[in-house]
């Protein structure tokens, strides 16, 4: 008989609570609009700050996560208008009411629909108010526990965004690639030799100013178009190495950051790194001695034969030194290739016979070197004759004596230093000079200037 009586004891709890829970629906109304309410505009600020922290990741050239994507999709259909994170609170309490409104006229318009159909015996038509209020204390409580669940998400996110591996503004398309007999001869021995499988180490040699950097930068931008490769990176090694600056330029491509403080646990990291990508193009420029490649953590050849490594250097002997196979030369322009060079770079027609015929005097001056007929050109651009006149003396009668290089290098500096004299305002001189103070390729920041 206890066990009878504790049996129907429990039934009596378990099927009073749904009883309780039915009749509160159509008596506790006001609660439930009231717990709505505040669940809705709970929310609504939730929103506005995961949006706030989206907007601020997004000015930071930011990628935003894809579940904080979808979540402010679900917040902004739960939410049922056009752009909460931008209202006031007056604002969000009429998108409350107004929800509530179009629930309550939608509800009515089913009661009045059921009213119809019981005219012939059926009870709606008696307590059209409760059942209304029954069904819309219903939908209010679901759709409040749906509100709660995405404000409760909002909470789980440490972080909104993360940092974007970057794209390589270097292997962007330049308008100061301009494609020779020498560049596009080179630039198609360097092509093949990439889509070879056995080949891991490309050397690119050439003077100083004939254009190695600019091709080399164009085989990237190609290679990343075309998909030979997973990763293209870029480093300046130049005259006086510095390894960890190297190793900082490629971890930013890369999208990985260092914890190790030496270049020895630094090389170790991104040599695990770069092992991970199948196929690896690394471009070291202008390269004037024996590289130490695991020194770097550049990992080729059996290390890893998805690994291909491009150097440029001014010395042919250097590619061999590298064991590079092939090795291509880049040679100056041809008179005509340099003169349409230089007569784009210095806004030259075709009418000025005069003036051309002393600007070629000055273009021949800089010996088919692209940086030369670049620099000069623009640096001459609009002059009067008498400027022309001046320059062209200037460039032909150069004494750089202190400068130990080569008479073709030394016209290059001579070029370079007319481009200089040109320089409109003292104030501009004097900033290139205190750029020249600063370590050769280093990132100077505007606020140091």
């Amino acid at each position: 008989m206890e066990i009878v009586s504790a049996v129907v004891s429990k039934i009596a709890e378990l099927s009073a609570e749904p009883v309780i829970k039915q009749f509160s629906y159509m008596f506790c109304f006001n609660n439930f609009v009231k717990e709505f309410s505040e669940q809705w505009r709970s929310l609504a600020l939730a929103r506005r700050r995961v949006q706030h922290a989206v907007d601020v990741a997004i000015r930071n050239a930011e990628e935003i996560d894809t579940d904080v994507n979808k979540w402010l999709e679900d917040a902004k259909k739960a939410l049922a208008v056009v752009d909460v994170a931008t209202k006031n609170a007056e604002e969000i309490e009429i998108d409350v009411n107004k929800w509530l409104e179009d629930a309550k006229n939608e509800m009515e318009g089913e009661n009045r629909l059921e009213n119809e159909k019981g005219k012939n015996g059926n009870c709606f038509t008696w307590c059209p108010k409760w059942i209304c209020q029954f069904k819309l204390s219903k939908a209010l409580e679901k759709k409040t526990e749906t509100l709660r669940k995405l404000e409760e998400k909002s909470k789980e996110f440490p972080r909104v965004s993360h940092k974007a591996p970057l794209q390589g503004i270097e292997f962007l398309p330049s308008k100061e690639f301009t494609p020779s007999e020498s560049s596009k001869e080179a630039f198609e021995q360097i092509m093949k030799a990439l889509k070879d499988d056995n080949v891991n180490m490309i050397g690119l040699y050439g003077m100083g100013g004939v254009g190695k950097t600019t091709l080399v930068k164009e085989v990237g931008r190609r290679a990343k178009e075309s998909h030979l490769f997973d990763e293209v990176l870029l480093a300046t090694v130049s005259q006086n190495p510095n390894v960890m600056y190297m190793q900082d330029r490629m971890a930013e491509s890369l999208g990985l950051r260092f914890d190790e403080k030496t270049k020895e646990g630094r090389a170790h990291r991104l040599w695990q790194r770069l092992t991970t990508e199948k196929k690896l193009l690394v471009i070291l420029d202008d390269v004037w001695n024996v590289v130490d490649l695991k020194e770097i953590g550049i990992p080729v050849g059996n290390a890893h034969r998805g690994c291909k490594v491009l150097l440029t250097t001014r010395r042919g002997d250097m590619c061999s030194y590298m064991e590079c196979r092939p090795i291509v030369f880049l040679s100056i322009l041809s008179e005509n290739e340099a003169w349409a060079l230089f007569k784009i770079n210095a806004g030259l027609r075709e009418e000025d016979f005069n003036l051309n015929t002393l600007a070629k005097k000055v273009a021949r001056e800089c010996q088919g070197l692209p940086i030369a007929l670049v620099t000069v050109g623009r640096a001459l651009r609009d002059k009067s004759v008498v400027e022309w006149e001046v320059a062209s003396k200037k460039l032909k009668h150069s004494q750089l004596q202190h400068i130990e290089r080569n008479d073709e290098e030394k016209n290059t500096y001579a070029c370079l230093k007319l481009s200089y004299d040109y320089l409109k305002h003292e104030e501009t001189k004097l900033c290139f000079l205190l750029c020249c103070l600063f370590p050769e390729d280093y990132d100077i920041p505007i606020e140091e200037l």
